[in-house]
């Protein structure tokens, strides 16, 4: 078995580089039309616009951007000048990564470490940042995790992220990932100190794979007492085929909820699709349909929708995890669990965790 999976390891290796970016589309929920970008203290953006590059610094009293889009290019707004490109970008001095903060006025502001790439699209402001691999998965464990989760099971979850990252690119135009979970909801990156931060570190550079291959884990927050496999919920088969896992804690402590939905909603939700569950959800909330484990009831007007879980059901239980975590079980038990026949390598380099 060392031996297989030292080959595993040797061929995973030679089609990945160490250090890898991602590729993550942000705000695209919100179709900005307005973009704030602003130094924090100790940064300095260089902002590259057509053929012009303008330094944004606090200490230099220039430490705001207004982004707009006028048709096919970007209008910024930095001090008393106006500028307008087919695109923008911000980087460092050094033409590298930089922390920044970026915000949709009025709705939301986060902060990022990468470099920024923002372009016109179909009316509204695309906005790309380009992290460290490490630096997103780190952002999506913190997102992803609940306060309390034991330390195990976040680097389960860390492992789990990362092989998303690794396997999974390419997912839209222009990008790879989002920053909703349609890919991984992704915050802004915690502190060194914190457990997500220390889970990420523990496991750096550890990835699931199957047949020699770093494998897209799916993950869910609560599944029904067992997870499910893609084409129960009408999704396409994945190269690793999913099992149907018991998961003893959700069966004895399930995740109840109920929704009301109209009839018209109600009449385009099946339990047995999850494109139907998401098109719902992205118009009338995330927690509108948490689950596709439900049972429907008609009173009035309106249907009653009863169920249990939390996401679609498929690979990793986070709370099944967390459980498993408290009675001694460490992320490779937790992980060799929910995604059996894999085995856990290292991204770039020729030797197995032992």
């Amino acid at each position: 078995m060392k031996t297989t999976t030292a080959f595993l390891a040797l061929i995973l290796a030679s089609s990945l580089a160490v250090a890898q970016d991602v590729r993550i589309g942000v705000f695209g929920l919100f179709r900005p039309h307005e973009l704030a970008l602003s130094a924090p203290a100790g940064s300095a953006l260089v902002l590259h616009v057509g053929g012009e590059a303008i330094v944004l610094e606090a200490s230099s009293g220039v430490s705001i951007a207004r982004i707009r889009v006028r048709g096919d290019y970007v209008v910024v707004d930095v001090g008393a000048r106006v500028l307008r490109a087919s695109e923008l970008t911000v980087t460092s001095r050094e033409n590298g990564p930089i922390d920044f903060n970026l915000a949709v006025p009025g709705k939301i502001t986060r902060h990022y470490r990468g470099t920024l790439e923002v372009k016109p699209a179909s009316r509204a402001l695309t906005a790309v940042v380009t992290m460290d691999l490490e630096t997103a998965v780190t952002s999506v464990v913190a997102a992803e995790s609940t306060v309390g989760t034991p330390p195990e099971a976040l680097k389960a979850l860390a492992v789990a992220a990362r092989s998303y990252f690794v396997a999974g690119k390419g997912r839209h135009r222009g990008f790879d990932f989002c920053d909703t979970t349609h890919c991984q909801f992704l915050r802004e990156p915690p502190a060194s100190n914190t457990a997500a931060a220390q889970a990420v570190s523990a496991t750096r550079g550890l990835v699931i794979a199957y047949q020699s291959q770093p494998l897209a884990a799916m993950y869910t927050r609560s599944c029904s007492g067992r997870t499910r496999i893609p084409a129960e919920l009408g999704l396409p088969s994945a190269a690793y085929p999913y099992y149907s896992i018991e998961c003893k804690y959700c069966h004895q402590h399930p995740s109840r909820w109920q929704s009301r939905l109209s009839a018209e909603d109600a009449a385009a939700l099946h339990s047995s699709n999850e494109s139907s569950r998401l098109r719902l959800d992205r118009r009338l909330g995330w927690s509108a349909i948490p689950s596709n484990d439900f049972v429907m009831r008609k009173e009035g007007e309106q249907t009653i929708l009863r169920g249990v879980g939390q996401g679609h059901g498929i690979g990793l239980c986070q709370a099944g995890a967390k459980a498993m975590a408290e009675a001694g079980a460490d992320f490779r038990e937790i992980l060799a669990h929910y995604y059996p026949n894999t085995v856990i390598l290292t991204v770039g380099h020729a030797s197995p965790l032992r």
